[in-house]
């Protein structure tokens, strides 16, 4: 493969808000800390020395695991490297998306083990791990429960339970079967369809099946999954839990700076509440309130606490208590040596309004950087990109301009009336002063004539490139198809498709690909071909 590489900026598909943190925008300093360069990394790792959960970490990992560690040597050794005090993770997150979802799921996981291999290098006596944190207390099924793979989506059509990671997948069977009849005959598609039903079939949850999928792709890269819903993990975090919602700092926190944010023009991905957590069981996932006489409800469930019993709660039964997206990252930062999160651009903006609630049950904030987002495609597409004298670069312009772009370039004709419209605007200076000398008051109506003349003339303009148009009709069909083929549904391939397309091409060397062109700290988007 080759690659190439375009800034965000140019892509037209990405926030202002992200754009501003990339720049390095000096109103959005106060908002996060180190910045994601090698130099900030130094600087975290030293705000990190102190975690003291190491030994919680490496034995409920090992737990979580069970028999995946006798086949994942990479994993198995990092997992051990995470007892030493010098060793440290960079952490990604995503929902339990079936089949991985959309390519970024998989471009998240890469930009984290490229990041890991590139501080090793830079720090060579120190060791990165990189970790993908399942989100496992996630409840919005809708949100995970589809794919999409060549042109053809793919659901679970299942009720929802609960957390979707403790969701059962006993009847995930014709869904799997579904994914699996797309693959065709060859190496890599029994090779993948084999991982899917190992991962599905043979998995009793949800959060189990990811967890075999993603550790059968990424092994041999070391990477470490990291399930939080688990009791030993809210022990550690249950004193944050009981402080937060009976004195609702969080809520005060990222009020405060989701304002700060507004006032200065940027959009807020996320709105805190009164109490940021939900209670769990294997049934439901519902969110806790504070009613008028004092209580604490736990909606739709006819189900109330004292502050007396959820104090008690808290304490004995802390995994009941589920953070919801403002509060997980301060819960990921807590159990975790994380020196960097790495998330979409959306996922970014939202961290931007946390640092605040970070600060106040000082816990270190993690360096934002943004995943690398690329474009996978090959080189009959990139010849024709080349061919229709477009470029990396310009493929991402709507497709009527592209098309507009190309007739000027390519036709005989002088499409523009830009020398007729100078002259016609001469005209009309003389005119108007004619007229002023006549009478000062029909200045206005020599104007008005004038800009009659002008829309007369641009919409002439757009008809003799409409016209000229048929002259060029097969080219202009091919930069349509180009168009559809990188950019499915007018969106970016990475948001839509899944990946299974593409390792069914390239096989394993798919992630090697990604893993060699990815550069995390270039922030660039990747082109590759």
């Amino acid at each position: 493969m080759k690659a190439t590489y375009i800034d965000y900026s140019d892509t037209g598909s990405f926030s202002q808000t992200l754009l501003a943190y990339l720049a390095n925008d000096e109103q959005l300093t106060s908002f996060y800390g180190q910045q994601p360069t090698l130099a900030g990394f130094k600087q975290q790792i030293s705000e990190k020395q102190n975690f003291s959960h190491r030994e919680l970490l490496v034995t409920t990992l090992r737990e979580q695991y069970g028999s995946l560690l006798a086949h994942s040597p990479a994993v198995e050794a990092n997992i051990t490297l995470l007892e030493d005090k010098k060793t440290f993770t960079v952490t990604t997150g995503h929902q339990l998306n079936i089949f991985t979802g959309p390519l970024y799921f998989i471009f998240k996981i890469v930009t984290a083990i490229r990041l890991a291999k590139d501080l090793k290098e830079a720090y060579p006596e120190y060791s990165f791990v990189p970790v993908y944190w399942m989100a496992t207390e996630d409840h919005d099924f809708a949100e995970i429960n589809n794919t999409k793979v060549f042109g053809k989506r793919i659901i679970w059509d299942t009720p929802t339970v609960s957390a979707t990671g403790r969701m059962s997948t006993h009847d995930i069977a014709d869904t799997v079967k579904q994914y699996c009849g797309t693959f065709g005959l060859s190496a890599n598609a029994e090779k993948l369809k084999s991982i899917v039903e190992h991962a599905y079939l043979q998995n009793q949850s949800l959060a189990a099946a990811t967890r075999h999928m993603v550790n059968e792709l990424f092994k041999q890269y070391g990477l470490v999954i990291v399930d939080a819903d688990h009791t030993g993990f809210k022990n550690v975090f249950a004193p944050i839990i009981a402080q937060d919602i009976f004195e609702q700092h969080s809520f005060k926190a990222i009020e405060n700076t989701s304002e700060s944010l507004t006032e200065l023009g940027y959009h807020t991905q996320v709105h805190a509440r009164e109490i940021n957590f939900f209670y769990l069981t294997d049934e439901f996932r519902e969110r806790l309130v504070r009613t008028e006489d004092g209580r604490f409800e736990v909606l739709h469930r006819d189900l109330y606490f004292s502050e007396e019993e959820l104090k008690a709660e808290i304490a004995q039964h802390p995994e009941r208590f589920s953070p919801n997206v403002v509060m997980r990252p301060l819960y990921q930062e807590l159990i975790l040596p994380n020196l960097a999160y790495i998330g979409g651009g959306a996922e970014i903006v939202y961290w931007l309004q946390l640092k605040a609630n970070f600060d106040h049950y000082q816990i270190p904030f993690p360096i934002l950087v943004p995943r690398n987002s690329a474009m996978i495609t090959d080189d009959q597409i990139a010849g024709k990109i080349f061919r229709l004298d477009l470029t990396f670069k310009s493929i991402f312009k709507p497709t009527d301009g592209l098309k507009n772009d190309y007739v000027r370039r390519q036709t005989k004709h002088r499409l523009n009336l830009r020398d007729e419209w100078m002259e016609f605007n001469a005209i009309f200076g003389k005119i108007k002063l004619r007229a002023h000398k006549i009478d000062p008051s029909l200045g206005p109506s020599t104007e008005a004539v004038k800009a009659r003349l002008k829309k007369a003339i641009n919409n002439l303009e757009k008809k003799l490139l409409k016209a000229d148009k048929h002259n060029h009709e097969d080219a202009l069909i091919q930069i349509e198809r180009v168009k559809d083929k990188l950019f499915p549904g007018g969106g970016l391939q990475e948001r839509t498709e899944n990946f299974a397309s593409l390792y069914l091409k390239h096989g394993d060397d798919l992630i090697g690909y990604l893993e060699k062109y990815f550069n995390p700290l270039d922030f660039k988007f990747t082109i590759l071909y």
